[in-house]
Order: C-alpha cells, then sequence, then structure tokens
C-alpha cells in the first residue's frame, strides 16, 4: 500500500483486539438513563406496560454486556459450572458495573437440579422463608 495514505495513522492491523477499558461519566449515563424512561413513557398507557418495556430494554443491555465481557474476559469461553459462573459474576460483571468486585455474594437457602430441556436447564426451587420475603417486600 502507498505510504502517502497512512502516514501518520496507525496501521489498523498492528492495534490490539482488546479495547481498553473505559468509565462513562455519571452525567452521561444519567442523560442516557432518563432519556431511556422518557422514550419508554410517551409510548405506554399504564405503569406496568412502562416496567415491562424497561425490563425488556435492560435485559438486552444486560445480555449485550455479558457477552462483551465474555468476549473480553474468558476469549469467549462461557462457564459451565455454577460455581466458576458465580465468581465471574463476582469478580468480572461486578467490577465492570460498580468497579469493584463484590465482597461476596450471600446464597439463598435453595435446591438446585439439572434437567435437561432443549439444552441444560438449571432449576432453582428456593426454600418457603426466601419466597415469603419476596412476597413481604413486593408489599411495601
Amino acid at each position: 500500500m502507498d505510504t502517502r495514505f497512512t502516514r501518520g495513522k496507525s496501521n489498523i492491523l498492528e492495534r490490539p483486539l482488546t479495547r481498553p477499558k473505559t468509565e462513562v461519566s455519571v452525567s452521561a449515563f444519567a442523560l442516557l438513563f432518563s432519556e431511556m424512561v422518557q422514550y419508554c413513557q410517551s409510548r405506554v398507557y399504564s405503569v406496568s406496560e412502562l416496567q415491562t418495556r424497561l425490563a425488556d430494554m435492560g435485559q438486552s443491555v444486560g445480555a449485550s454486556m455479558l457477552d462483551v465481557l465474555v468476549l473480553r474476559e474468558k476469549n469467549g469461553k462461557r462457564e459451565t459450572k455454577v460455581l466458576n459462573m458465580l465468581l465471574f459474576i463476582k469478580v468480572n460483571v461486578w467490577k465492570s458495573l460498580f468497579g469493584k468486585e463484590a465482597d461476596k455474594l450471600d446464597g439463598f437457602p435453595a435446591k438446585v437440579t439439572a434437567h435437561w430441556h432443549k439444552g441444560t436447564t438449571l432449576m432453582i426451587k428456593f426454600n418457603e422463608s426466601v419466597i415469603a420475603r419476596d412476597k413481604a417486600l413486593d408489599g411495601r
């Protein structure tokens, strides 16, 4: 390739594949979040519809973020063991969201079983005390 076209510019093939981790300013995040809420508010007729739309947006953003983290931190290799998944969340996901590792991940009393239904599915059956506490929190 002729050097007169690339003079003073770094060659794209020589750049590293992993991008440096950057932080987003709080004001930019607040503006984006506010715009997302206003966008959804203008297109719904009830609070439950608003909650559903925001939850769908959040799920989409979260899934995309998880894909990026798995690609960056694990070179695209997803964890298959529950303990390794929890450690990935405790260290990598928490650090990218909040800037530091999680102190601890409290477990809930539950029974976890693996089943086969169009792929491996983990079924988590929570103890009745967890369900009662969740219902009490919803009643606030």
